[in-house]
């Protein structure tokens, strides 16, 4: 199945033998201290700078229903975000992933925004438009 949206990721961890948990991590677009000036003219149109990791969180297939959910859960946090990077973890044996599986797959995405390396992770822009990276 092709993943154009978010709509099309809910439908495909449902229609998985195994119970799924998709896991987000939110980052915000940042200038980094070691920016040259045409780096912060570029910044400052909107364009460029570093994404960095704010806030995570992981649901069961169940507690959410839609990206609009998603972005109204994340606004009572008081955070702002440009970019939400989703995973999804697998259960076994019809038994979903536990909290610790979940912890552990929140903490190596986080690394992999951290580094720069998110080309495995589905992202979406605050407004739900996918992002594709090379």
């Amino acid at each position: 199945m092709t993943i154009a949206n978010f709509a099309d990721l809910l439908q495909a961890a449902r229609q998985q033998p195994d119970p799924q948990r998709l896991l987000f991590v939110f980052a915000r677009a940042e200038l980094p201290e070691d920016a040259t000036e045409d780096e912060a003219r570029r910044f400052a149109s909107g364009l460029g700078g570093a994404l960095a990791p704010i806030m995570f969180v992981d649901k069961k297939i169940d507690e959410i229903n839609s990206f609009a959910d998603l972005v109204e859960e994340s606004r009572h946090t008081g955070q702002t975000w440009d970019m939400v990077f989703v995973g999804c973890l697998g259960g076994r044996g019809g038994r979903e992933p536990g909290d610790d599986e979940a912890q552990h797959g929140l903490e190596t995405m986080v690394k992999s925004v951290q580094m720069g390396q998110f080309s495995h992770l589905l992202a979406y822009r605050a407004n739900g438009e996918q992002v594709a990276f090379s």
